[in-house]
């Protein structure tokens, strides 16, 4: 079961190559500050900038570096079944406890389409699988009643639900809260999310706050209202900040603002943030302050 602030974890680059001494550093910092697992190879970590070998790779430090203590939920998905399967096959040899499947982006399958790419992948590698649902990238949405047939694959065990609309995620747990966790694929819906049920979020800002943005879940684990909302309430406008432009653009900036990171380094077609935006990032950094 995943539950509690996993980080959606940037992939740092120095001089156009991964910088893997920091990327280590990360996951230690990350471990230290009380994150739920570690999640590589997403959106906030520029898969799609990075090639099949770089991929792969960074998958298996993840796993070697975090050597069990926490669930480590790599980032398999692509617009080609083939391609995930291949991606996902890999992440299972190499150790990884699940793998993030985004739905497939550009071609906009049918919701058959949908249905039947998450099964190979499942019947095909038998990873446990974390379906990520996220309309505003891919083009297509997972509508819930394809939601509940995907959560009958053994493989599902959680969907990471980014579609900003906390209807479509009640329904989804409705249909199939029984079958599959849901968790939150934006930090500013994190609350509304464990309010109607779900276990925590696949979190951009825990690349800055880990321990914070943890709290969160603890407190409403914990049956505590009041200070889960306390809490929340006073990391949502750098949850905010964090989308001000294009993620990951602001959480690097941030990390390397922080000292986390030795540079906030992109691949194209990312690049630095616009510097009206970088002092908005900055005055929430100040507010908050970190910065």
């Amino acid at each position: 079961m995943l539950k509690g602030a996993l980080v959606a974890l940037v992939t740092p680059f120095k001089d156009g190559q991964v910088d893997e001494e920091t990327f280590r550093e990360l996951i230690e910092f990350q471990i230290e500050n009380g994150t739920d697992g570690i999640v590589p190879c997403g959106t906030t970590g520029e898969s799609p900038t990075l090639d099949h070998e770089e991929h792969k790779r960074v998958i298996q430090i993840t796993v070697e570096q975090v050597n069990k203590r926490v669930p480590v939920v790599a980032g398999t998905g692509s617009n080609s079944t083939a391609e995930a399967i291949d991606l996902t096959c890999h992440a299972k040899e190499v150790g990884a406890d699940a793998s993030l499947q985004v739905t497939p982006y550009y071609n906009k399958p049918t919701q058959e389409g949908l249905y039947r790419h998450f099964e190979a992948i499942a019947k095909e590698c038998g990873l446990p699988l974390v379906i990520y649902n996220i309309a505003a990238r891919t083009a297509v949405n997972i509508e819930p009643a394809t939601m509940a047939r995907i959560a009958e694959l053994p493989e599902v065990i959680a969907c990471k639900e980014a579609s900003g609309d906390i209807s479509q995620m009640a329904e989804i747990y409705n249909l199939c809260g029984d079958k599959m966790d849901l968790l939150s694929g934006d930090d500013n819906m994190v609350l509304p999310l464990l309010s109607i049920g779900g276990k925590g979020v696949i979190s951009v800002l825990n690349n800055l706050l880990p321990r914070e943005v943890s709290e969160v879940c603890v407190a409403w684990e914990e049956g505590n209202v009041a200070l889960a909302q306390e809490r929340f309430l006073k990391i949502l406008p750098l949850c905010k900040a964090m989308f001000i432009e294009t993620n990951p653009i602001p959480v690097k900036t941030a990390m390397f603002l922080k000292g986390l990171i030795p540079s906030g380094e992109l691949r194209l077609p990312m690049c630095e943030m616009a510097p009206a935006n970088l002092e908005k990032l900055k005055d929430a950094m100040r507010a908050y302050g970190i910065l």
